[in-house]
């Protein structure tokens, strides 16, 4: 089935690169563009698109004005295509919330063209099957998930996320005591935007939440969170728990990758770790949750009906990986009741 998109920006040449590069794809057609949403709220009518990519800094109306209207009247999958400037990552975040699918950057902030043109066509992909409404936070946490741990110095919770990843996480760490065991976190997210979507998570979580960096310490109370564009590997020095963030080769598809930090963790801490597998397209994690099963960690994924693309989770079923298949509103507890 082909997959009608209708592209948005107030750029000509941004309309441009983006219409050429989805219509490169067989199962794809760009069947319009516009240059700002007042346009493009004719055209909808009209043309019918499966899915928007929608920039969201314009000058007659913007993008979360009608991304808040749309959602209320006539929601549909949505890619948010954003400058990589902190005022743009806060936007796209904002945009996440209010029921976008996906976000990508513009060429030129932190991909080349020809880089975005995977990316791009990945996401417009998984928008197109995500199940709209079912990334929405869920209300208020259980009683149950805010009891104390006591000593959690040897655990580690590793959490692989990609398409409606950023509110499912968000539900699940504000969820989490301050005393939770050490946690890191990959998430399928643009270079840039990983430091806004911590710094978001810092100021409503418990715990403290942070941007990994190299040599990070891995300890009860803080979030690590692999930064865009760079694989995160646990490491263990003794008693100590550390993450390794470097560049290397895509990794199914995606950098940073759930697979590396899977097997990583699985490697060196074993027995002693939670694998949590979350809401996204393709099947990266799936061995790596393997792998930490294999070597005695408890492993969860997330169920089909929580899951805005049940993908991740799906194959990670499929080979084996999976002690745990939980509801979202659920994750919380279950994680506590395992460390």
């Amino acid at each position: 089935m082909t997959i009608k998109v209708l592209v948005i920006d107030d750029s000509a040449i941004v309309r441009n690169i983006l219409s050429r590069e989805l219509d490169k794809d067989p199962e794809v057609q760009v069947v319009g563009s516009a240059p700002d949403p007042l346009v493009a709220s004719d055209m909808i009518d009209e043309l019918k698109p499966d899915v928007l990519t929608l920039d969201v800094e314009m000058p007659r109306m913007d993008g979360i004005t009608f991304l808040r209207g749309l959602m209320r009247h006539h929601p549909m999958p949505v890619v948010i295509v954003s400058s990589l400037t902190p005022k743009g990552s806060r936007i796209a975040l904002e945009a996440l919330d209010l029921g976008a699918i996906e976000v990508i950057c513009k060429p030129g902030a932190a991909y080349t063209v020809g880089e975005m043109s995977e990316e791009l066509l990945a996401k417009v992909r998984a928008a197109s099957v995500a199940k709209l409404g079912g990334h929405r936070t869920p209300p208020a946490v259980a009683p149950a998930a805010r009891r104390s741990l006591g000593e959690t110095t040897n655990k580690v919770v590793a959490i692989g996320a990609s398409t409606g990843g950023t509110t499912a996480l968000q539900y699940i760490l504000q969820s989490l005591p301050a005393d939770v065991p050490g946690v890191v976190v990959v998430q399928h997210m643009p270079a840039g935007f990983t430091r806004a979507f911590a710094e978001r998570l810092d100021s409503l979580c418990a715990m403290e939440v942070r941007e990994a960096a190299d040599n990070d310490s891995v300890i009860p109370g803080k979030v690590l969170i692999a930064p865009g564009n760079h694989h995160m590997q646990l490491r263990r020095s003794g008693a100590r728990y550390f993450v390794r963030v470097q560049d290397g080769p895509r990794v199914k598809r995606q950098r940073p990758s759930v697979e590396v930090l899977f097997h990583a963790v699985s490697k060196f801490a074993g027995r002693n770790a939670i694998g949590v597998i979350l809401t996204g397209m393709g099947d990266d994690g799936a061995d790596g949750l393997l792998a930490m099963k294999n070597e005695g960690a408890a492993t969860i994924a997330q169920d089909e009906a929580s899951s805005v693309v049940f993908g991740m989770p799906k194959e990670a079923i499929r080979v084996g990986g999976v002690d745990h298949i939980v509801n979202l509103k659920d994750i919380p507890e279950r994680i506590l009741r395992l460390a």
